[in-house]
C-alpha cells in the first residue's frame, strides 16, 4: 500500500472502513493527476481499460452497491447494451464530472454507513449466476467487498497509468490527492 490508513479511533470499525475505501478511492483520483482529458481517455496497453473510463466505473459499481443496500432502485442502472459505457467517457463527460459524480456517491455512502443502526444490517442480493440463491450480504460485507473492488481497479490504473508516462503510484501521491 503507498499510504498509511488510520481508523478513526481505537476499536471504531466503521471509520476503519471508511478510511481503507477512501483510501483506494484516493488512489484512483490521482491516476489522473497531471493528464489531458485525451491521455485519460487513452488505452495505452492490450487491455480496453483507460483511466478515464475505470473512475467512471467505480463512482457507478459504488452507487450500484449503495442502492443495493438501500433496497432502492439505481438511477444508473446499465443494461447489456449499455455496459461497455460504464468503462468509457461519453457524451460529452470529463474528469471533474466524473470526479463530481463519485464524490456525491462517496459522500452518500459515508452518510449511509454512519447512519446504520449495525453493521450487520443485512440485504438482498440481485438475482445473477455469481450471487447464491436468495443470498443476502451485510453492510460490513458491503465495506469489504468496495475495498476489494476498488483497489482492484486502482491495481488496473497503476499499469495503465505507468504505460502512458511512467509515473507511479508513489511519485503520485508526491504530487498531492485531488
Amino acid at each position: 500500500m503507498v499510504t498509511h490508513v488510520n481508523a478513526e479511533a481505537q476499536g471504531d470499525e466503521r471509520g476503519a472502513l471508511l478510511a481503507f475505501v477512501e483510501a483506494q478511492r484516493g488512489a484512483l483520483r490521482r491516476s489522473v493527476l497531471g493528464l489531458t482529458e485525451e491521455q485519460a481517455a487513452s488505452r495505452p496497453s492490450a487491455s480496453e481499460l483507460s483511466l478515464s473510463g475505470l473512475l467512471k466505473h467505480v463512482a457507478e459499481m459504488e452507487l450500484s452497491w449503495l442502492r443495493m443496500a438501500q433496497q432502492q432502485p439505481n438511477e444508473r442502472a446499465r443494461t447489456q447494451e449499455t455496459w461497455g459505457d460504464s468503462f468509457r467517457v461519453v457524451d460529452g463527460e470529463s474528469i471533474p464530472q466524473l470526479l463530481a459524480f463519485w464524490a456525491e456517491v462517496t459522500a452518500e455512502t459515508e452518510e449511509f454507513i454512519r447512519s446504520a443502526p449495525s453493521l450487520d444490517v443485512t440485504f438482498p442480493l440481485p438475482e445473477a449466476p455469481w450471487f447464491p440463491k436468495d443470498g443476502k450480504v451485510s453492510y460490513r460485507w458491503l465495506m469489504l467487498h468496495l475495498v476489494e473492488e476498488i483497489a482492484r481497479h486502482t491495481g488496473h490504473a497503476d499499469i495503465v497509468r505507468e504505460s502512458l508516462d511512467g509515473k507511479t503510484a508513489f511519485e503520485l501521491v508526491a504530487m498531492g490527492t485531488p
